[in-house]
Parts: C-alpha cells; sequence; structure tokens
C-alpha cells in the first residue's frame, strides 16, 4: 500500500535550490511548422518552445504575452507541431533571416540545436536558452533550479510513498533533453545513495512529449512488471499518460506516480489519488525570465551571481557550478491533492 504525505516545500541545496510555428512568426501565437506568412520577426523577442498544443507551453506563452505587454517591446512564441529537433531547427534558420533581437529556446535535442543557434549567434541574435544546461552556442542558459537536486527531491517523495521498496521506472520526454536528463540521474543517484530495498526496473522510457505514447508505455510496463510500485515522469505529460493507465489497471492504491506537470493538467488525477505528487515551476514565469534575460543582454548588461530578474523566484540567480553561463532561480513548488486549488494554471 503506498503511503501518503503531505505536501512539502522542496528544501535548499547546493544553495541554488530553495527545493525547479515555423516559416515566418505570428505575433500573439504559435504556428504549425511549415506555416508561411505572419508578422516579420525583424526586432522582435522570440521563445521557440518544444511543440504547440501543449498545457505547458500554453502557459508559458501565457507569460510571453504578458512580457510583451508589460514592457511594451514586441515579444511572441513559436513552435513546432510535433515535439522534434528537425522543427525547431527550421523555425530558428526561418527566424535568423528575419533578424530578431534574440530567440530564446527550450529545446528538444541540446546537441541537435547547436549549430543552428551557433549560426544565429554569428548574426548578432541574442540567444537564452531554459532546460538546456550545457547547450552550446547559447549566451545564457536560465533554469529554475538546479536539475539534480530537483530529481533528488523527486525521488525522496517518491520513495516515500513506496515505503523505501520495491521497483519503479522513470520517463523523459527525450533521452536527448538535457534537463530531463539530470532529473532521472539526481533521483537515481539519490535511490541508490539512501534507499537501497528500491530498484529501477529499466533505463530510461522515451515518451516523446506525448501523453498517449506514456500512456502506452505505461500500460506494457504495468503488464511486464506486476508488482511495480512506482513511476516517475519528466515531460509535462508523462504523469497524466500514467496515471490513465494506472487507474484502467485498478492500481490507484498500489502505485505511486510523481514527476513534472502543472494543476491545469493533472488535477483530476491528483483528486483521484492516481498521481501522488507533481513538481513544477511555473511555465509564465519561466518563459519572462528568459526574454528578461535577452533584453539585458540586449541593453548592454551582464548576467552574474544575484542578478534581480524582477520575477518571482529569479530575484537572485545563481550560476551553477561547471558552467560558464548557466544560472538557476528558486522556482520550484510540489503540490498534491490538499493545495492543488491554490494554483490556476
Amino acid at each position: 500500500m503506498k503511503r501518503k504525505s503531505p505536501a512539502i516545500a522542496l528544501l535548499a541545496g547546493a544553495a541554488v535550490f530553495a527545493l525547479a510555428g515555423c516559416g515566418t512568426t505570428a505575433g500573439g501565437g504559435a504556428t504549425d511548422a511549415g506555416t508561411d506568412g505572419g508578422a516579420s520577426a525583424e526586432g522582435a523577442y522570440v521563445t521557440v518552445v518544444k511543440a504547440t498544443g501543449i498545457g505547458w507551453f500554453d502557459r508559458m506563452e501565457v507569460g510571453v504575452d504578458e512580457w510583451a505587454e508589460e514592457t511594451g517591446v514586441d515579444a511572441r512564441q513559436e513552435g513546432p507541431a510535433q515535439a522534434t529537433n528537425e522543427g525547431q531547427v527550421e523555425i530558428i534558420q526561418n527566424l535568423i533571416a528575419q533578424n530578431p533581437v534574440a530567440i530564446t529556446v527550450v529545446p528538444n535535442d541540446v546537441a541537435g540545436l547547436a549549430t543552428v543557434l551557433g549560426e544565429a549567434r554569428d548574426e548578432g541574435i541574442i540567444v537564452v536558452s531554459h532546460e538546456g544546461a550545457g547547450i552550446e552556442n547559447v549566451d545564457i542558459d536560465i533554469e529554475a533550479f538546479e536539475n539534480k537536486a530537483y530529481g533528488s527531491q523527486i525521488m525522496d517523495n517518491l520513495a516515500e510513498c513506496m515505503a523505501e521498496e520495491g521497483g519503479y521506472v522513470q520517463f523523459v520526454g527525450r533521452l536527448t533533453n538535457g534537463s530531463h536528463s539530470e532529473w532521472v540521474e539526481g533521483a537515481l543517484e539519490n535511490q541508490e545513495a539512501n534507499f537501497p530495498e528500491m530498484t529501477r526496473l529499466e533505463d530510461p522510457i522515451e515518451s516523446e512529449e506525448d501523453e498517449e505514447v506514456a500512456y502506452n508505455k505505461a500500460k506494457e510496463l504495468l503488464a511486464k512488471y506486476p508488482d511495480i510500485k512506482g513511476f516517475q515522469g519528466s515531460a509535462g505529460t508523462d504523469v497524466v499518460g500514467i496515471a490513465r493507465a494506472v487507474e484502467e489497471a485498478g492500481k490507484t492504491d498500489s502505485v505511486c506516480v510523481m514527476g513534472t506537470s502543472i494543476p491545469s493538467v493533472s488535477a483530476s488525477y491528483l483528486e483521484s489519488g492516481a498521481v501522488d505528487k507533481i513538481f513544477f515551476w511555473d511555465p509564465a514565469l519561466a518563459g519572462k525570465a528568459q526574454l528578461a534575460i535577452a533584453q539585458i543582454l540586449a541593453d548592454g548588461g551582464t548576467i552574474e551571481e544575484g542578478t534581480d530578474l524582477g520575477i518571482p523566484g529569479y530575484e537572485s540567480l545563481v550560476k551553477l557550478e561547471g558552467y560558464d553561463n548557466v544560472f538557476a532561480g528558486d522556482a520550484g513548488v510540489v503540490v498534491d491533492a490538499s493545495n492543488v486549488d491554490e494554483y490556476d494554471f
């Protein structure tokens, strides 16, 4: 029987974790890959997300639009119809020809975007990334928190739910996704060091940032491992796909499901108990943070330890160890059924 516990705040760690379109651009909204027409991006700030039509990035677009209204700067969001590197590359190539001030990007593939981002910088375009620590050819990468510590915190909660024993699996959106890889690595390191009676049953499972894929793979895993006790999801669509499979299998009370999501996507499963806890940061604020950094750089400023972006959770940035240009905020949230109603996105 899985054990329930009240929601807790993410704890500080390593001084940074208080805990976590294509064609031309179209003003005020994302377009599907290959679409022509729309407003020029010349002089604009454009955020390129993993894919359109995903709740997580719908929320990020709210922040992008709010930032544009608050600052009076031309800013908009674009993304491919599918979460692919090729889709993002095409968007960025088309943007380069339009001469925006800045491109901010949430990469599907940190290695796969390196060349095109280098081309953007060669043209004098400022490049800021999010969820891309270690990505090449960006001016600054901004994280909501330190990634391994975020994964470790998820494992602390998963282990408590699983009574610190039994088998579990981890999902990532893409095996090439840098932040997802760090989250599951941080969780695994914590489990192996502190919860020896638990076992990761397989290498991370790729969900392709698709709820239906996560659902089908979770069904397969539930059949393959009848005694499985836990799932960790990374993509915003993972936990709800997994939860649907768990509910259909009648294992809501015996299988723990936790990971990154937002309340609007997962609230019904939190209430039913199919999802135990979700971990997230507000994508709207992350969208604003990327753009604020790009504007500081465009104005000739610098990003350094302690920089205040004037955005909640990003008031005192911390430079992450091992990187020259990666900074983190303090923007993580933990939600379960007891406090999900406090969040309206």
